[in-house]
């Protein structure tokens, strides 16, 4: 942690706390998650893992969230992402009128375009929602928070657990207990999303 400088709290997720901070050495602006570990034998939760894991496994994408680099602090570690300046619910919440068409055009083109990336590299987001869609400063989106993401096959033979994603936006496969599932409940958002803010 030596290496930035904190400069405020931005939120706090199910597994941590995420603070903006600035690289003392490049001057960028980064998001750093710290995570903390209840005890030191019950390892690294398996949501950061898999949020680690699904990050570093596909390539840079524009519609992503980065992961620049992940290491121990204390009894826990951090994860350091780019830094962005608002989510789709701040967006929304803040809009003093609802988001023009052209909004919500363009934000659906850059979640479709991300989720399209997530799928051909085999990744099931599985928590889409406004929080999880980060705003840069000019307007661009992108995905975040791959805590539950997991990576899936064609097969169809695996099971999955259907408590996932926040209530509000899960499938109805989903809600109605499914074990079986693809790739599909991710675009059930998508399409949920669409209808809300038209």
């Amino acid at each position: 942690m030596d290496q930035y400088s904190l400069l405020g709290r931005i939120g706090e997720g199910a597994h941590g706390i995420v603070f903006k901070a600035k690289h003392i050495e490049t001057g960028e602006t980064v998001a750093l998650k710290k995570v903390a570990l209840r005890k030191l034998e019950d390892g690294i939760p398996n949501q950061a893992l898999r949020e680690i894991k699904a990050l570093q496994e596909i390539e840079d994408n524009q519609y992503v969230v980065k992961l620049k680099d992940v290491f121990p602090h204390g009894t826990g570690f951090v994860l350091v992402f780019e830094y962005m300046l608002s989510d789709l619910s701040e967006v929304i919440r803040n809009s003093q009128r609802p988001l023009t068409e052209a909004q919500v055009k363009g934000y659906m083109m850059m979640l479709l375009k991300g989720v399209a990336f997530c799928h051909e590299n085999s990744i099931m987001h599985r928590d889409l929602k406004p929080a999880n869609l980060l705003i840069s400063s000019s307007g661009h989106l992108k995905i975040a928070d791959f805590g539950l993401a997991r990576l899936f096959s064609n097969e169809g033979e695996r099971l999955y657990s259907h408590q996932v994603a926040t209530r509000w936006y899960r499938a109805p496969e989903l809600l109605y207990g499914a074990r079986k599932y693809d790739e599909g409940v991710d675009l059930w958002y998508d399409f949920h999303y669409l209808k809300w803010v038209a």
